[in-house]
């Protein structure tokens, strides 16, 4: 595991933290019995299959 060697300023640090930024996931559109859904598209295939079901 890796150690600073030394103290982080409170300035850099938080330089740093606000570089993250979370994003929105990628929609895709699935029809069951007619009707169309969006879902993220990383679980488009479980959303085919049946192991999970759209709400709404």
């Amino acid at each position: 595991m890796a150690v600073p060697k030394r103290k982080m300023s409170r300035s850099n640090t938080r330089h740093r933290r606000a570089q993250w930024k979370a994003t929105t996931p990628q929609l895709a559109p699935l029809t069951i019995n007619g009707s169309v859904y969006l879902v993220p598209q990383r679980l488009l295939k479980a959303y085919e299959r049946g192991l999970l079901r759209p709400e709404g």
